[in-house]
């Protein structure tokens, strides 16, 4: 069989020796008698799988121990609405908009909150980044939110803003695990593992 190199923004390819294993354990994951997929999320030989993939998360990526890691259904996009809806204690939220998925939770935020444009590339397409260095944060904003990379039109940033003291939040999802990131600098770096971490359908928080 030959294989085909998808190029897409998601779902990525898996690595072969990933898909031999879980072709091995469909039927009977090491020796429990039955799939991953019937058994229960409070069994202990489920446990230890999550516990399994939380440590290996935190070693490659460098998670603090102070951080908490989560494996939630949905893809990134849901994060639009439970970033404001878990954040926005002041109802108060700085956005940088930098491309249609910056926009788009910008525009989700708006349901539970004044979000704030504080910067924006939209007036020449999102084909840069701007300055970050100085930027009007609100008094009294609960987080400042970017999405870091923008895959549709080629931008990164390569700095990251100065919040001056506010929580940063960071969509990573076309970025997560392909180069080293200081999760300290920020509150929340949420993204879908679909591009660079595993199949479709789960959003590391």
């Amino acid at each position: 069989m030959s294989r085909v190199y998808n190029f897409s923004a998601g779902p990525s390819m898996l690595p072969v020796e990933v898909l031999e294993t879980a072709k091995e354990q469909m039927l009977d994951y090491n020796g429990s008698g039955q799939s991953v997929m019937e058994m229960s999320h409070r069994s202990k030989v489920y446990d230890e799988i999550i516990k399994t993939a939380e440590a290996d998360f935190r070693s490659i990526a460098g998670v603090p121990d102070n951080y908490k890691v989560l494996f939630l259904q949905g893809g990134a996009s849901t994060q639009f609405a439970m970033i404001p809806m878990n954040l926005m204690k002041n109802k108060v939220a700085d956005y940088i908009v930098t491309g249609q998925w910056a926009k788009k939770a910008w525009q989700e935020a708006g349901n539970y909150g004044t979000a704030n444009k504080i910067a924006s590339s939209e007036d020449k397409t999102f084909t840069y980044i701007p300055d970050v260095s100085d930027l009007p944060i609100s008094d009294n904003a609960d987080y400042v939110y970017i999405c870091q990379n923008n895959t549709i039109y080629g931008t990164r940033y390569k700095e990251l803003p100065n919040t001056k003291g506010k929580i940063l939040v960071s969509d990573v999802s076309s970025m997560f695990l392909s180069e080293p990131m200081d999760v300290s600098k920020y509150g929340i770096v949420y993204g879908g593992v679909q591009k660079n971490v595993g199949p479709a359908g789960v959003t590391i928080v």
